[in-house]
Order: structure tokens, then sequence, then C-alpha cells
């Protein structure tokens, strides 16, 4: 099963990288050369840094049949040999030498020539540098893939927030069926020039923003290191959307505000779409203040890819992230103590917009299953669903609303229900607040009392703790008022930049 059309030879744009470029003609030729040097892999990792090297070798591999395992370069030693151990790839691409394999053969992938008038070639060796030099030419064709849609394309590592990382089992079904969705969704064509600055060790970046513009038949453009100058540089340039993140968001419209021509540019793309984490309604409002640009919300997780969206002609509501794609069969359901047995039906929440409930997921984007681990597997997939632990609401024309995650953002406080998410959304309302993270603290007396840990924005007066629970009670419902709210200068984040809530603690007095 072909993910991409570097199959289809042109001379359109495929990948820019490093600030270089390659066709689909020219990316095509050096996949197959790429998969004739790795021919006889079954499975190998790749350091997953945002170069050309790495992206090329990832989808030369990929569409060769080869499982690949993108490795996070930033992992500590005992996160990377706990990774390697789990997946046992033959061989590692692109690793520095410094890094310690635990004896796994390295191999390296340099590309040479990339728009210096020559066409380029491809160097494959076991360390940089060494190995035979492999041309790739007109007469160099791209890899064959598997037909098999069940094939393992990629094994994606969770980002170990509850537990250590698990391997997602990602089928080349999922990619393709869930890109076709979102691109339906979307509008997206050929037409589209994607510009990011995401990381490439994970679905957003590598699936979504690279996959997602070779499936298509159109160009990804990494910006390197993000910046408000450089997505505006790119827009003008003629990138038509913006795939980010939230803090790269609040950044741009801080940015927009001082310059006009960080706002024009922003106002002249396609689509700005935000993902990986919740969008605060507050930046959404400052974006379509400076701008004219509602941002697009989206929902996924590295075991689903994308789950739901907010429609390109939909209508597009802060802190919503639209209803299910096409073939996701999505649910919100009942909280429940113990998880129901086999062929037990699942029950619905309301779908008013209030009612919490944890999102249940099945489809053609869903994962095999978790390397080695039946068990994480068979707690996490029962009767065909893959239970999420993510918490939502669901308004009455379907879209979804996610709140929190189970194990960190349902806190049980007096007998009522809360999700962290809508209070951390009231505490962001107050323009003191530049970010906040909140979680249950143990109660004697209610069980569980709302805490919160608030980042400032530069400059401003400090509100009291009273003043901010007051501002909440006067947003929502007075229960959900935060007891506790701890000042701290930032928050602990992993390298998706999530706030990692389980690192969270009272500063020092």
């Amino acid at each position: 099963m072909r993910i991409t059309r570097i199959h289809e030879p042109s001379g359109a744009r495929a990948l820019t990288f490093d600030g270089r470029t390659l066709t689909y003609g020219e990316l095509g030729a050096l996949a197959g050369a790429i998969a004739a040097e790795f021919a006889g892999v079954r499975r190998a990792a790749v350091w997953a840094e945002p170069t050309l090297e790495a992206v090329v070798a990832i989808v030369a591999l990929v569409e060769s049949g080869v499982e690949v395992v993108p490795l996070n370069p930033k992992l500590g030693s005992a996160e990377l040999q706990h990774i390697l151990g789990d997946s046992r790839p033959e061989v590692v691409v692109g690793a520095p030498e410094e890094v310690d394999l635990g004896g796994i053969e390295r191999r390296a992938v340099v590309v040479e020539d990339v728009n210096a008038g020559a066409g380029p070639g491809v160097g494959a060796g076991q360390s940089a540098g060494a190995g035979q030099s492999v041309g790739a030419g007109p007469g160099d064709e791209p890899p064959v893939p598997p037909e098999d849609p069940e094939r393992v394309a990629l094994i994606v590592y969770t980002s170990g927030t509850t537990g250590r990382p698990k391997g997602v089992l990602m089928p080349a079904r999922a990619i393709t069926a869930n890109l076709d969705a979102v691109a339906a969704a979307w509008q997206w064509t050929a037409a589209d020039s994607v510009a990011h600055a995401l990381p490439i060790f994970h679905v957003h970046g590598l699936v979504l923003g690279t996959f997602g513009p070779l499936r298509l038949g159109g160009h990804a453009h990494h910006l390197g290191a993000f910046s408000p100058g450089s997505v505006a540089e790119a827009l003008r340039g003629g990138d038509t959307v913006l795939f980010g993140v939230p803090t790269m968001y609040h950044r741009l419209a801080a940015a927009a505000r001082e310059d006009r021509a960080v706002a024009d540019a922003l106002r002249g793309a396609r689509m700005l779409v935000s993902g990986s984490a919740g969008l605060p309604a507050r930046t959404f409002e400052q974006i379509l203040a400076v701008t004219g640009q509602r941002v697009v919300e989206r929902y996924g997780l590295t075991e689903t890819i994308m789950n739901t969206a907010v429609r390109f002609d939909g209508e597009r509501r802060p802190g919503e992230v639209g209803p299910p794609l096409a073939g996701v069969d999505l649910r919100v359901v009942a909280d429940r103590e113990i998880p129901p047995g086999a062929g037990e039906p699942l029950v619905e929440v309301a779908w008013d917009g209030e009612t919490i409930g944890e999102v249940v997921v099945r489809g053609p984007n869903l994962f095999h299953g978790y390397l080695n681990n039946p068990d994480a597997t068979a707690e996490a997939v029962r009767d065909g669903w893959f239970w999420t632990g993510d918490l939502a609401t669901r308004a009455p024309d379907g879209y979804v609303r996610i709140v929190g995650r189970k194990s960190t953002d349902l806190i049980k406080t007096g007998g009522f229900k809360v999700g962290a998410g809508e209070v951390e959304a009231a505490l962001l309302e107050h323009p003191a607040v530049s970010e906040t993270a909140v979680r249950g603290e143990p109660d004697e007396d209610l069980g569980e009392r709302i805490a919160a840990w608030v980042v400032l924005v530069d400059g401003a007066t400090p509100p009291s703790p009273d003043e901010l629970e007051t501002h909440v009670a006067g947003l929502l419902t007075p229960h959900k008022r935060p007891r506790e709210v701890h000042f701290v200068t930032e928050l602990p984040r992993n390298a998706m930049g999530k706030v990692v809530k389980q690192r969270l603690s009272p500063p020092e007095r």
C-alpha cells in the first residue's frame, strides 16, 4: 500500500527541510536508492531530527516496507535504551557518534548536492561520511511497498507521561485512511504548501505535517526552529497552511500585535491549524482580533492519529475540536469505576455540552496495539473500542470539547466531577494569567480540592489567590473554583510541549 506520491515522479516540490528542496522525482529516486541500500532490513530506528536526511530516510524506508521507529533526539540515555531494547531495530540511522546504541549497527544517510544544479545523490554507510556513495538519478525507481494495508509502517513511542513509553504499532491502513479523511475535512489538496516547525518523531509533525502533504502531492515545508518571523516569511513566500501548537499561536498573537507584517502574513493563509494540546480561548480570540483568522482545531492521539476536526467550511468555536472525521466512530461515555464487560453496551453522556465523559474511538484509524505489551493493549482496547483516557463533553451538534485526561484531570470534589480543562480555561480569561495547570489534590473534607499552578503575564500586577478563585467562581459554578493557587515561573513540559502534571508540586516556601 502506497502512503505517498513519490511513485509519481514530477517536478513539483515535495519537501523543503534545512532550506533544501526536493521534487517528487528527486525524492522518489533517492528513496529507491536508499531502499536498495537497506534491502533485507525489517525494522530500523531513525534519529528524527528535522533534517532532510532524516525525513528522506523515513519516507524511503516506510515506502519500501521497513518498520520505522522515529527516535526523539532529546531522549535521555535511560529512555533511549528502553526504546531500543523494546523495539530491537536492526539498524539505527543518523544517530550521532557519541550516542550509545548498545551494539546496534549504526548507519548514515547523507543527501548531497541538493539545489546545486547537478541533481541530488545519496550516501549510505555505517557511520557518518563512510560507505559507498549511491547516485540517484532518472534511472532510479521509487521503492515498491508491500500491498498489505495492515503492515506496520511506524512504531511511534508515547511520551511516557503515565509510565514508560509504549511503542504504538501504526499500520499503513491507519495512516492512509486518516490522512484521506483529514484532507476531505479541510479541503486539503496538492495545491497546498504546509508550513510547520513541529518535531518529526511524533504523529503531528511526521504523519500529519510530512506524510500528509506527500500523500496529496503537495509540499511539506519544515521551518527549522520556530519563530514568528520564520512563519511570516514562509506564508509570504507561498505556503498556504500552518500547523502549530498552542504555545506557537500564543507567540504569534503577541508578535502580530507588534508587527503588522506578521499579522498580514497570517491573514493571508488559507488555514491555521492548532493541535497537540487545547488552544486557550483567549489565544483563539487574540489571533482572530489581529488577523481575522479563526484557528481550526482538531483532536488526535498517537494510537488513533486524528479523531475529530473542525471542517474548513464549518463553524470554528474556541475550545472545540469539531465532530468526528469520516469513518471514525467516537463516543463520549459515562464515567464508571469498573470498565464494561465484553459485549456490554456503552452508555453515552448527554449531548449537552456540559456532561463530562471519557472518549472512546473505533475505526480504520486505530493502531494494532502496543509492541511487546499485550496487557496494556487489552486494557486500552475492549470490544474494538480504544479507551483514550481523555475527558470530553459533546455539544448538541456533535462538536467535541476536550477537558482533560482521566488520570490527572477528572477531579472529584465535594460529590461533583470537574474537568481540570474547564477550570484552566476560566483562569486564562483573567488578564494577568499567561499559563496555568490545574489538578486535584487530596482533601480530607472534599475528597479532592482543586489546585491551580499559575504563570503570570510579564509585567502584570499579581492578583491574589482569592481574586483568582472569585474570578473562576464568577465564570463557572462556585464548586469549580480553585481552593489552592500556586504562582510559578514556568510549567513542567515534555518534548511535545504538553504540561506534565505529575511533576507539579507546591513551590517551596
